[in-house]
């Protein structure tokens, strides 16, 4: 971790939803999802916020050795949003607490305030732990 990773570090991510990215794309097994709305889906909209949150901190961390998993968000997804159009996240890094980093984060699309982030914080493993051992 650099000496750069403080609070006040922010980003922008911008994405333009496709097809793939909606209900029924999420779990195309289950027809229940399949019979949805095509619209972003939350599962969806969860990895693009942390997908943010990443790229927000990368240039800080000694990537790709140091690397961020997500261990807690606290997440409200207030409007659905159509294939096409394109979606932002703005993101803050608030805080920053040994290894627990927190996040302030925002999307909007096209139209509306698609969803607040109250809370995320990645944890700061090295790549050591993730390793699979049989």
């Amino acid at each position: 971790m650099k000496e750069t990773l403080k609070p006040g570090v922010q980003y922008e991510h911008k994405f333009v939803v496709p097809v793939s990215k909606t209900v029924p794309a999420l779990y195309p097994e289950s027809a229940e999802f399949v019979a949805m709305p095509e619209v972003f889906a939350t599962g969806f909209l969860v990895g693009f916020l942390e997908w943010a949150c990443i790229k927000a901190i990368n240039p800080h961390l000694d990537w790709p050795s140091e690397q961020t998993v997500g261990t807690h968000i606290d997440i409200s997804h207030e409007a659905a949003t159509p294939p096409g159009l394109e979606v932002t996240a703005t993101v803050e890094l608030i805080a920053v607490e040994g290894r627990k980093l927190v996040f302030a984060v925002e999307a909007r699309d096209e139209v509306d305030l698609i969803s607040k982030v109250l809370s995320a914080q990645p944890d700061l493993p090295s790549l050591r732990e993730f390793k699979y051992s049989p």
